[in-house]
């Protein structure tokens, strides 16, 4: 379910800094931290990403780099789901998905925005999908990356390397650097992505206070509301034509758990991208850009 950016991309040369693209609104009784850039077109559609979990998620660390690619064609909104980044924290009082769901309506509303496509994440792909399941005339066009909640693991045990590593982090009343290494080497296929420099900067992130009382939070609301979860059991009610992105060598939500979501959304199509883990849109970026900008030119 991880957010964390393994490549950075060419962020030199992007005009799109996290400092000038910020924002905050309040929505729906929640302040919501986000990042907005687009062409300046008031006609332009609207592409919301939603990024995944882990120690350290926010909309920056998944989808910052993606900027450049993306913002030319669309009025980008990268949000940072409640419990992550720097949006508000609460204890959550229905499932993450819906609640996560909800909070973005919320925002859209605040915004003005009518309709926009929407791209998520491992977690943020199953706060996708409830928006397209409770909130359908909102959603235009999916791409889902690997989204939880879709997918159901056909040959392979659960809880799977990636949420096994994840707990670990989670769990420990002091996490430790071996403890984010370990989760971080889980997600990608490549472990030389998983740098010295990478592990200092997430676990910093891991062991801020705030972090962790937004992780607590979200892990209780999947402890009490396990059966929301099982998105793939209501995925038949999907109307908007759905990209599935997948890694082949992913080990948090493996592929063959894509099969599933592939037959059971009525409009839908699997890319599956080779010596790729959980994170294609770090670890396959160009490519990852060029079929969703194919996928939402439409």
């Amino acid at each position: 379910m991880s957010g964390v950016t393994i490549i950075s991309g060419e962020r030199g040369s992007s005009p799109y800094t996290y400092e000038n693209t910020a924002r905050t609104r309040r929505a729906g009784g929640l302040v919501l931290h986000f990042h907005e850039a687009g062409p300046g077109d008031p006609a332009a559609p609207v592409l919301v990403m939603l990024h995944g979990g882990g120690p350290g998620a926010s909309a920056w660390s998944a989808f910052g780099p993606s900027l450049s690619a993306f913002a030319p064609h669309f009025r980008v909104l990268l949000v940072d789901q409640p419990g992550f980044g720097r949006s508000d924290k609460p204890e959550l009082d229905k499932d993450f998905f819906a609640y996560s769901a909800d909070a973005v309506a919320a925002l859209l509303e605040a915004l003005g925005i009518e309709k926009a496509h929407f791209a998520g994440a491992s977690l943020g792909g199953g706060a996708c999908v409830r928006m397209a399941l409770d909130h359908p005339g909102l959603v235009d066009r999916l791409v889902l990356t690997a989204p939880a909640g879709l997918a159901l693991n056909l040959f392979t045990a659960e809880p799977t390397e990636g949420v096994k590593r994840l707990i670990e982090v989670n769990l420990a009343a002091e996490p430790t650097r071996a403890h984010l290494r370990g989760f971080l080497t889980s997600l990608v296929h490549d472990p030389a992505l998983v740098t010295d420099e990478l592990v200092e900067e997430r676990y910093a992130q891991a062991v801020d206070p705030e972090a962790r009382i937004g992780a607590r939070h979200i892990g209780a609301a999947f402890a009490t509301w396990p059966e929301a979860g099982m998105l793939w059991r209501e995925a038949h009610r999907i109307t908007a034509p759905t990209l599935l992105t997948w890694g082949r060598e992913d080990r948090v939500n493996p592929v063959d758990g894509a099969f599933v979501a592939l037959k059971a959304v009525p409009d839908a199509r699997l890319h599956v991208f080779p010596r790729c883990g959980h994170l294609v849109y770090a670890e396959r970026a160009a490519e990852f850009q060029r079929l969703v900008l194919d996928f939402l030119g439409g």
